[in-house]
């Protein structure tokens, strides 16, 4: 007996009503991407190993799924390499390629691959799926969906308010209130390492501290203590634990602690641009905040980091994150091009929607009628008139076998269709059409003008 098929952990199979409500996400997302001046492109699944290596941090990279090469991978391997535990070298002789981890790095890539064809500032928008050798848990998953939307070529801050005004709007158009947008600054945290005495533990303190909501102030303390950053140091940032009240006054508490960094201050400053504009903006239905603890442990942000907190009392990572990444391209070759970019995580928003109650009844709506089916001549006249109610953009089926009418009509209730179509040898005499309301029991006898009408208007 054959086993039963499976698939791997982290990745999921979708029904059609799944995807009916992704896909209302993402029509939303993309609608709000385009009303914003984002243009679209897309890039290959997988990219070359070096590509992608070393851009995300040590922890990335260990995330990071590799492809063994094509063939016989193991050919130019010798037997003495093989018996090594040192599998570093090892796996970029069998491996050249891997699969996404982002579509931040790979659109840096396009970038700079394409750099003579782009109108700059260019504002792209993104929505593809991408990889993670993550272990899987509620709302992480192995393969997921991105939506990504970046601007490079402008160092103007106004490319972060309106990212601000972004996630808003498309939080707004998905019944999403509560939503909060964390903003921080690497120039910040860099300033901070800075006044601690810990500038050479940058990344090892900003890695800690975004751990900050998962493990808690003890669990980070000891963690940074582990990556060698002294106790005195920890003593100085004991402040950032209980960093509380408005933006404002987050501001005016980071310039008093970051008085003696020139870095930190630059950073102040431009979360006070961008903070202040966003005030006088205003946002729709969602809450800006400044987080000093965010710190998206990733090596390619050097300005403003986002990070998106669903609704409180929804237990749910964040929905969406990016920030600004000055130097990105520069590590393909091009110079002093600026970006700035943003996020949204498509399953957990979905997952939030879903457990919200948020999705639209319309979003599930199937076909408005199924003709049922009595024999082939009954057949070719109801679809005469399918042909021209889906020309009239009208969804409409015809129950493709000829057998009992029961049966037919369980399958118009299983699949939720409202009406059903009868077509025998009175109504093609009379050139009508009986039709049922499936869900009031109803039946009316009506014309082609009158079906057409019922079901354009239901």
């Amino acid at each position: 007996m054959a086993s039963k098929p499976s698939i791997p952990k982290g990745t999921r199979d979708f029904s059609p009503a799944e995807v009916a409500k992704r896909q209302y996400i993402i029509s939303i997302i993309k609608s709000n991407f385009e009303k914003f001046g984002f243009q679209p492109i897309e890039t290959p699944s997988f990219e070359n190993s070096e590509t992608l290596m070393g851009k995300y941090g040590e922890e990335g990279d260990r995330l990071i799924f590799k492809i063994l090469n094509s063939g016989d991978f193991l050919d130019k391997i010798s037997l003495e390499e093989l018996q090594t535990i040192n599998y570093k070298p090892l796996t970029s002789k069998i491996s050249e390629k891997a699969l996404r981890y982002d579509l931040t790095v790979p659109f840096a890539r396009y970038v700079v691959q394409h750099q003579n064809e782009i109108e700059f500032p260019f504002k792209r928008y993104q929505i593809q799926p991408v990889w993670r050798a993550d272990r899987p848990q509620k709302g992480r998953f192995r393969e997921f969906y991105q939506c990504d939307a970046d601007v490079v070529g402008s160092k103007s801050l106004w490319q972060e308010v309106e990212l601000v005004q972004l996630y808003d709007a498309v939080f707004t158009a998905l019944g999403l209130k509560g939503v909060t947008i964390k903003i921080n600054n690497r120039k910040i945290l860099s300033g901070i390492a800075e006044v601690i005495g810990a500038s050479d533990k940058l990344i090892d303190f900003t890695v800690a501290l975004d751990k900050l909501d998962k493990i808690g102030e003890d669990g980070v303390k000891k963690e940074m203590i582990e990556k060698g950053i002294s106790e005195n140091a920890i003593e100085k940032v004991q402040p950032l634990f209980n960093f509380t009240g408005s933006v404002s006054d987050k501001i005016n508490q980071l310039s008093i602690l970051l008085t003696s960094s020139e870095q930190g201050m630059k950073g102040v400053s431009e979360l006070q641009f961008i903070c202040d504009n966003v005030s006088k903006l205003g946002l729709n239905k969602s809450i800006l905040d400044l987080d000093v603890t965010l710190a998206r442990g990733l090596n390619y942000y050097t300005g403003a980091i986002f990070e998106v907190a669903p609704p409180e009392g929804v237990a749910m990572g964040s929905i969406g994150g990016g920030g600004r990444y000055d130097d990105l391209t520069g590590i393909f070759g091009l110079k002093d091009m600026s970006g700035v970019g943003i996020s949204f995580g498509l399953d957990r928003i979905y997952l939030v929607l879903e457990e919200l109650n948020l999705f639209p009844e319309t979003v599930l709506a199937t076909s408005k009628a199924l003709f049922i089916n009595y024999g082939e001549k009954e057949a070719f006249y109801a679809m005469q008139a399918i042909t021209k109610l889906r020309a009239a953009n009208i969804k409409v089926e015809l129950y493709p076998d000829t057998v009992k009418v029961g049966k037919q009509f369980m399958h118009a209730d299983k699949r939720q269709i409202p009406y059903a179509v009868i077509v025998g040898e009175t109504e093609m005499n009379e050139g009508k059409f009986a039709l049922k309301n499936l869900v009031s029991g109803e039946q009316i006898l009506v014309g082609f003008d009158e079906l057409k009408n019922i079901l354009s208007i239901n």
